[in-house]
């Protein structure tokens, strides 16, 4: 069930979520809903939080798959497999004194509503979640080895 789950449902849950991605809470829920259904199918699970038959399914939350989703129309538009070209919607850092790599992002800043919640904004947002979740996991990577 969760297969046809994954191939008849999801694609229309997900469709275009690099280019039109929610932002209003509403319809954050709306979406998250009809999967969260899905998972009160399975009898078993049903006295499960939302998130335990999300693991127990081995299912992403709809909002970590459009943040992954984000994440890979960057890569692709960084690495030149997009037909977008980079600089259409984001500036590389001018300073070359950085540390690291060439492809350093610039943020551009908004006082537009629309334009707050664009991909080029967005993405950031995408970007600060996983490297958060990054540094926490190499943190307790670092506690399991110590102890």
């Amino acid at each position: 069930m969760v297969h046809l789950y994954k191939s008849l449902v999801r694609p229309h849950l997900e469709y275009s979520s690099p280019v039109w991605n929610p932002h209003y809470r509403k319809d954050k829920l709306l979406l998250e809903r009809v999967q969260h259904r899905f998972t009160r199918l399975f009898e078993d699970l049903k006295n499960l939080p939302y998130f335990g038959r999300l693991n127990k399914l081995k299912l992403w939350s709809l909002k970590e798959r459009r943040n992954r989703a984000d994440l890979i129309e960057l890569f692709k538009t960084v690495r030149g497999f997009s037909s977008v070209p980079l600089l259409t919607y984001l500036q590389l850092a001018d300073r070359r004194d950085t540390r690291g790599h060439s492809w350093k992002l610039v943020k551009a800043h908004s006082t537009c509503d629309a334009r707050l919640y664009f991909f080029s904004l967005r993405v950031f947002e995408s970007l600060e979640q996983s490297a958060t979740l990054y540094s926490r996991r190499q943190n307790c990577k670092r506690l399991q080895e110590s102890a």
